[in-house]
Formats: structure tokens, sequence, C-alpha cells
């Protein structure tokens, strides 16, 4: 990768959604308090909820004494009063625009009943993510002693957000929120300073600094292209906006996205053993893209490996090869293949014969 431009910042990562690529590293793995950072998995556990049907956002949740004091006892802005009643989509919004504490608590109480089940979730989903330097003590992000991660784990709890509840969105995009008549920016300065940017989630603690998760979307070649930033350890919030979006700006400026294949397309087509069908093709759900540094698309190439021999039954989906891709003679990008369709076995008599077949081979 090229080397990205000067960043005044302890830490950062920036990753290109498409592609799957990590395209810039500054100590992406140095442990670090997730602040209101830890919001992202919240809103994950939340979105999680309303998209199984445990939650709706039209319903109502009431802001308890646990939550009023989550806001006033970090000094953070409270949404409502101890008391009030807000529906989902009022909290989600509240916990995106201005970060509000009372809200990503009112919420944890709304998915699971109480903080301390809410946060035994957090770090379940941490764990299913593959998360191993994360650890979550409370949904809000207030200093506590063992909450902790890294800015490599945090960019991909909120890549993971992105990738399976983009409709966050609707709710991160708001550049401002109006409380009891009065209107409050967005505490995402860059909501302010770049229409591309559509999220995320700002945070502040002393050992981390000023820390931000963006992502921005900006059209490229007739086609989008979403990049997904995470900046740690700068000096002030002026700082730390500006520090992203130079970050942004490069990972767009720096490099082409080629589109290898388009989602659902053939990559190769295999031969299957004891099978229904005699061949499988294989491919990916999601088109495959390739960010390459600018100018060197030419030198991308491919090769596949498969699982051979490959046996039937075989499942739509099932990963059954590796797409290998370099730039030259370095290798660039890895990706699993999949069965684009499943094949059931044979029956006794072609399943009998292949494997006859397969004993002379």
């Amino acid at each position: 990768m090229p080397p990205p431009p000067e960043i005044a910042a302890r830490g950062f990562i920036l990753h290109d959604l498409g592609s799957q690529q990590t395209l810039a590293v500054r100590q992406p793995d140095q442990a670090v308090p997730p602040a209101s950072l830890t919001k992202l998995m919240t809103a994950y556990l939340v979105y999680q909820a309303v998209d199984a049907g445990q939650l709706r956002l039209e319903d109502t949740l009431p802001v308890s004494d646990r939550a009023w004091q989550a806001a006033i006892g970090s000094g953070a802005r409270a949404l409502a009063a101890a008391g009030a009643r807000l529906t989902v989509a009022e909290l989600l919004q509240g916990m995106a625009v201005l970060g509000a504490n009372d809200a990503a608590v009112a919420l944890a109480e709304g998915v699971a009943g109480s903080v301390d089940d809410f946060v035994a979730r957090m770090n379940r989903q941490a764990q299913v993510f593959g998360l191993r330097a994360t650890q979550f003590r409370n949904p809000d992000g207030r200093a506590v002693s063992g909450q902790a991660s890294t800015p490599r784990e945090l960019a991909w709890i909120a890549v993971r957000l992105l990738t399976d509840f983009p409709q966050a969105l609707t709710h991160y995009r708001q550049p401002a929120l109006t409380l009891g008549g009065v209107r409050h920016a967005s505490t995402n300065l860059l909501l302010l300073r770049d229409p591309s940017v559509d999220g995320l989630q700002v945070a502040y603690a002393d050992r981390l600094g000023y820390a931000m998760a963006a992502t921005s979307r900006r059209p490229v070649g007739g086609s989008e292209r979403r990049l997904v930033a995470l900046v740690v350890g700068t000096p002030s919030a002026q700082a730390r906006a500006t520090e992203t979006q130079k970050l942004l700006n490069w990972g767009y400026s720096g490099f082409d996205v080629v589109r290898l294949f388009a989602a659902g397309q053939a990559v190769s087509t295999a031969p299957v053993w004891k099978g229904s069908a005699r061949s499988v093709p294989l491919g990916r759900t999601q088109a495959i893209l390739v960010a390459v540094p600018r100018g060197q698309a030419a030198r991308i190439q491919t090769t596949l490996t498969r699982q051979d021999p490959l046996l039937a039954p075989l499942a739509q989906g099932q990963t059954v090869g590796t797409l290998h891709i370099t730039l030259g003679t370095q290798p660039w990008q890895t990706l699993p293949l999949q069965a684009l369709e499943a094949v059931p076995s044979a029956g006794w008599l072609g399943r009998t014969w292949d494997a006859i077949r397969l004993g002379i081979q």
C-alpha cells in the first residue's frame, strides 16, 4: 500500500467497505479505552433486536434513574429527564447525534431488561466478531476499570454495523437534533463539513484523546465507494475532524477500485462428484472488488484454488475454494469462494459410479 499522508493522530485505521481491504494503519492494536465508541456496539445490538422483531422503532422506553445518572454523572448531555418515555427511534437518534449516555442506557435496559444483561450480550457479540482485546463494562462508554479495546477492533464493530444494519445511517447522518425547542448540532463536525460523510461516532477520554469513527460514501466511476475511518489520539475536537477528513480524502484519491466479478457471477465452474449435477459455479454473493494504488489496475492477476475433489451434497453458499489476487508478483487479497448453487447427492447408482471413478483416478 502507498504510505498515507501525515496524520496528526496517535493511531488510525482506514477500511474500504466494498473491497473489504484495509488501506492504511498506524498502531491499530494499541490498547485504548473505547469511551463513547462503545455506543457502536450498543447500536449494533439494538438494531439486531429490531431486525429480529424483539423491539420496534416506535416502541416507547422509559429513561430510568440509572439512565439519567449515566448522563449527569459523566457531564454528558442528557437527552431527557428521568421518568420520561421516548421511542426507540428517538433514543437511537439521541445516541447517534449527541452521543447521549442516558439514551444508551435506556436502550440497553429496553433490549435486555437490565444493563448487566445487556453488557453480557455486548461481550458475547464481541466474541462472535472474533474480537480478542475488547471488553465492555457498560453500554455508554463511561470510564470504568476493565473496559478496553483497540482501534482495529472498534473499526471492525463500525464495519459490521454498516454491513449488517445500513439503516442505522438514517440516524447517524442527521446533522442536528432539536430538544425542547432548542437545536443542538451533532457532535460529528464532519457532517457539517463534508456532504459525503454520513456517520458515525465521536469520543474523548484521557488515555484515548479525541477520537472518531467516521464513514463516507462518494460516487466513483459510475458506482459508489464507502470508506470507514477510525482515528484516535488527536489533540482536539477540531483536529480529530480535520485529520479524519484528510485520511478519508486520501483513501478516495489514492486508489482505484476495480470490479473483477459482479455479485453472483461465476468466477469458475468446478466438477462435482456423487452429485445430482456434474458441476457447480463458484463465486460470491456480493461483487468482488479490489482497491489498488491509482494507475495500477492493469497489474491485477487472479488465481483459483479449490478443495478438490468436491463431493456432494454441497449447500448454496458453502465455501469450496479461494480466489488469490496479486498485484504484479505481490500478494494483494485472498477471498473465499462459495458454491453459487446447491448440489444434492445423486442416487445410489450415481454415487457408486463416481466412487468407482474416484478410486480409478
